[in-house]
């Protein structure tokens, strides 16, 4: 077990805000017909719009989302940037030897090809961080590289395969890109499973491996912090909704305290 701290978290990390220039056609994304219900019910814990505009996303970036998942984050950015910028999805692989990996791949498949009118445009890549697969895309060519809720995964396969994403991440943007990163938050006094278990991360830890591929934190933000949230559930992370893993165990508890309290990181590529 080790505690991870970082030298310069505190004094690099500058809490920013949304800039006051309100970006029009974002929040018609993220108001738009093409969100499902249930994804629209969790802004209120993940502020999209909050989020990207800390991140500093424009209409005509070239854009990475690591492990997009059911595509909560990627209903609203391939509409956004489907006229002037590009988006690749480093999505799951579908010749994975796990079903659960191969399952999902087809799911997010399925969710592009149904709505052709907001997905023809993007671009569907191979991300496997267990296997090593990191090709997902052009070296050099992104304005920014997302990943929302994904470090703890990545931990689970060990440090090594976790700093190669890092890099394959730097590796991916442009000089002046930025890694944004978005993770439920360990407290800082807390020790540091290994390979994050309850699905918690220590800040510092994230900073330190970016830092350790050249990455500077440009920014921190408490856009998607739950003071409520202690990190210490039963079951991890995943007690928490939407997941509510437990089920119907203390679950009225687990919908007071919310989603979880997380980090939001802003990086750049010197």
């Amino acid at each position: 077990m080790k505690t991870w701290t970082s030298m310069g978290l505190a004094a690099a990390a500058l809490i920013s805000t949304v800039p006051a220039q309100a970006d029009a056609a974002l929040k018609t994304a993220i108001a738009g017909a093409q969100r499902t219900p249930a994804f629209v019910s969790r802004d209120v814990w993940r502020h999209p719009y909050e989020t990207l505009s800390f991140f500093g996303l424009r209409a005509t970036d070239t854009v990475v989302e690591l492990s997009p998942g059911g595509g909560w984050y990627t209903e609203i950015l391939a509409p956004y940037l489907r006229e002037r910028g590009r988006l690749i999805l480093a999505g799951d692989d579908p010749a994975s030897p796990q079903a659960y990996f191969q399952r999902s791949a087809a799911r997010l498949k399925q969710k592009l090809e149904a709505q052709p009118a907001v997905y023809d445009k993007v671009q569907l890549t191979v991300f496997d961080a267990g296997a090593g697969k990191l090709a997902y895309a052009p070296a050099g060519g992104a304005d920014l590289v997302l990943t929302f809720r994904n470090v703890h995964n990545w931990m689970s396969h060990g440090e090594a395969k976790t700093q190669a994403v890092f890099r394959s991440a730097f590796d991916s943007l442009k000089p002046g890109g930025v890694f944004g990163v978005v993770e439920h938050r360990l407290p800082a006094e807390r020790v540091q499973d290994e390979k994050a278990d309850s699905g918690y991360v220590q800040q510092a830890y994230v900073v330190r491996m970016a830092e350790r591929v050249g990455f500077k934190l440009a920014a921190s933000s408490e856009i998607n912090a739950n003071p409520r949230d202690t990190a210490d559930h039963e079951g991890g992370v995943w007690s928490l909704p939407p997941t509510y893993g437990l089920k119907d165990k203390d679950r009225a508890r687990y919908e007071a305290i919310g989603e979880s309290d997380r980090m939001t990181l802003k990086f750049v590529k010197p």
